[in-house]
This record gives structure tokens, sequence and C-alpha cells, in this order.
């Protein structure tokens, strides 16, 4: 596979489709890869990417090693043959270096400096370099014309130039701790106004100029991407700007001298189960690569897998329901932006203390179709993680005894819910 012109060739490379999965507490790779498993027997190799973030690492006292290292035995274990990759996820220049020895994929975090106003000479510079931006393009893949006017180059410009030198300092800041040997993304997703593909491609134009050897870009798509739930929006807008954006990475690349392998990150939130059929026609129809992170549903299967147990098991997660319950602003706070929780639809810690095992999993397993279904109660318990933190061993010894019934909801959530809709055809 090319590179792209300039590029180290020890570049890593990531394959076409990548999957990227969660595992707060480190006790899931198996189940995982075993989803991945059953994926290629069934003739998709996906890669799998366990990424957790320096917020979360923080959140529960862990270390990226902890990742790398689960990972690690459990492809020993199961001798997957394939590429694998651990993510640091939303890393900043300030929380890099943990995660240097540890990740080989680094998704570079610039939303907070989206925005913020480039020097205006920059800007005038920038447009100047690259007038093919304020001319008709007619790109391979979409339907209608770009047509961007020199201001209009230089309000996007303006706004996201700064984002993207930041991108580049910290790449530079990789290279030069660990060399060009890992998969670069950067992800602008988690921003208050979605990108449009025009956007993109003058972002695209900036992160060239910055060198960076990009291999996925994560944007921000319009419609609502809400922690643990499915997509709130139109799915016919979303098809449309998924397809011209994947149009506008390959002209980007070609354009630009970018990898070939460049291809776009859906940060989804987890469960994004209307969108995964559109992904999956654009994909067959464009040949183009994807890279899906659905982060936060193991630590939601493993609760669901507690409770189906019973007995101590399920005791715990009705304790870490009313906790949560009783801190709800505490706890919704950080993502306030990416959830909508109708308090009024939370049922109460008493009324949950009278349920059964299969009545709590019931109401936080994602199968919309279920009337106990609760998406309030699944989106608290979603950013809710670190309350098991703080009971420690006697949530990571629960997990260990109940090994067999939670990695089943771990592995057939990820390959029933999300590989199998996303990868193969019905």
């Amino acid at each position: 596979m090319t590179v792209g012109p300039g590029y180290a060739a020890a570049m890593k490379l990531l394959p076409r489709l990548s999957f990227g999965v969660g595992d707060r507490f480190a006790h899931e790779a198996e189940a995982h890869l075993e989803a991945f498993e059953q994926l290629a027997k069934r003739g998709v190799v996906v890669a799998p990417v366990w990424n957790k973030s320096n917020r979360e690492h923080s959140f529960i006292g862990s270390e990226p090693a902890s990742v790398r290292a689960a990972a690690a035995r459990a492809v020993a274990t199961r001798r997957w043959p394939h590429p694998w990759f651990v993510d640091a996820d939303h890393i900043r220049l300030e929380t890099v270096d943990r995660f240097l020895e540890s990740s080989d994929f680094f998704t570079i975090d610039v939303a907070d400096s989206i925005g913020r106003q480039a020097p205006a000479a920059d800007v005038e510079a920038f447009v100047a370099r690259h007038p093919e931006l304020a001319k008709p393009l007619a790109v391979p893949g979409i339907t209608k014309v770009i047509r961007l006017s020199e201001d209009a180059v230089a309000r996007i410009a303006g706004r996201y130039l700064l984002a993207c030198r930041e991108a580049g300092a910290i790449w530079r800041h990789i290279e030069h701790a660990r060399g060009g040997d890992v998969v670069i993304e950067v992800s602008m997703d988690e921003t208050d106004e979605p990108q449009t593909p025009p956007d993109l491609l003058v972002i695209l134009a900036l992160l060239a100029e910055e060198r960076i050897p990009l291999q996925t870009i994560a944007p921000k798509f319009t419609g609502r991407f809400n922690k643990g739930v499915d997509y709130v929006g139109d799915v016919s807008r979303f098809e449309q700007e998924f397809s011209d954006d994947i149009a506008v990475c390959a002209y980007a690349a070609a354009q630009y001298g970018l990898p070939q392998s460049l291809k776009l990150s859906v940060h989804s939130g987890s469960d994004k189960f209307s969108l995964y059929p559109v992904i999956r026609r654009t994909l067959a129809r464009t040949g183009a690569g994807v890279h899906l992170k659905t982060a936060g549903t193991t630590w939601l299967e493993e609760v669901i897998g507690l409770a189906e147990s019973g007995g101590d098991g399920l005791a715990l997660v009705k304790e870490i329901y009313a906790y949560a319950l009783d801190h709800v602003d505490e706890f919704c706070a950080p993502y306030a932006a990416v959830i909508d929780i109708d308090r009024r639809r939370l049922p109460s810690a008493a009324e949950v203390a009278a349920w059964d095992g299969p009545r709590f999993a019931a109401s936080i397993r994602h199968v919309p179709a279920n009337p106990a279904f609760n998406p309030h109660m699944r989106q608290l318990l979603h950013v809710s993680f670190k309350v098991a933190a703080k009971h420690g061993v006697r949530y990571t010894d629960l997990l260990q005894a109940n090994r067999a019934i939670v990695a089943r909801q771990v592995t057939d959530n990820i390959l029933d819910r999300h590989l199998v809709p996303l990868f193969l055809d019905p």
C-alpha cells in the first residue's frame, strides 16, 4: 500500500476496516477478540483497536500500560493472526507522554482549539498557497461541484488553522519520542458545529501542511451522537454527508500527498445502530474503509452480566445505580454535550432494589424493541463507570467469579449488534 510521498516507509498501516473497543477495567479483551474471530470465520477481517482515554484512566486510577498488557495477553492466548492496535484516545500535548510507550495508535484531539481565530496574516498566506480551493472543484464521488470563494476558504481556515497546528505539534512530539511507526488520527468531533465536506477539504489541506501522516480523521457529523444510545437525526442526511466525506478524503489524499490509507473515523459514542446499514452500504459502494469507535459498550455489558448472574453481582449493580442516581449532576457534567437524560424517566433506587436480574439487565441492554429498555437509565450508567472503580477489587473479583456470563454478554454484543450489522450483508 502506498503511504503517500514524503512519509516514512516505517509508518504503521491501519487496515481498511478497523473497530475501536473500550475496556474500562481491562478484563474483557479475550471476549472482544472472540467476536472478531467469529467475524473473521464469516469472511471479514476487522482489526481490533483497544482504546482508553486519559480521562478514563484518571477516573479509574489505571495506567495506559494496562490496556496493552490485557490486549497482548488476549492476542497471545487466542493466537489472533491479524493486526491489532492500542489507541491513546483523545490525547493532547499535556497528556500524550504517559501513552508513548504502550500505544501504537494516537487519537489527537484538537477540538478545544477549534474556533480560536488564527492570525490574519497566516490565514491570508494559506489562501494564497491554495488558490485551487477557491475554484469550482469537481470531486469524484460528489454530485455537486464544491464552490468556495476566497472569503469562504479564509473563514474555514481561520476557524481550524490553530487546531491543525496543534495537531502538528503533537504529532512531532510523538515522532521525536518514538519514531513514525504509529497510526495517527486527528479528532475534531467533540465540538459544537459539524464540519461540512467543504470544511473537511480545507482541514485536510491544513493538516497536510503540517506533514502529519494522517490515516484517519474523526469529524463531527450532523445529528446527535449521545453516549450509549442510537443516533438522533436525519439518517438520509448522514448518509449523504458520510459519502461526500469519503470522497473528500480520497481527493485530498491524492491532491495533497496524504497517506492513501486515509479514511474516516466515526466516534459513535456507542450503539448508533440506525447508521450501521448506511455505513455498510456506502463502504460496499465506494470500496472505502472506516474506523468506528464504540468504547463504552463493554462496561455496560459487564453490568448486564453481573445483573444476570444474580446474587452478589446483582446486589452490586443495584448499589452502583443507587449511587449514580444520587450523583447525577457529578457524573453527567463531563458528558453534558453527548447525553440526553430525562430524570423523570429514571426509576427510583427503591424500585430497582425490587427487580430481579433479568429485569435489571433488560432495562439497560440496548434492545429498543423491548418495552423494559430504558435509554435514560442506560445513559446514566454509561457515564457512571467510576462508581465501579470505587469498589475496586469487589467489582473486579465479581467479574472473575462470573467470567462466563459476563464474557458472553460482551462477545454477543460486539458481534451481533455491531460487527455483523456493520460489515456483513443481511
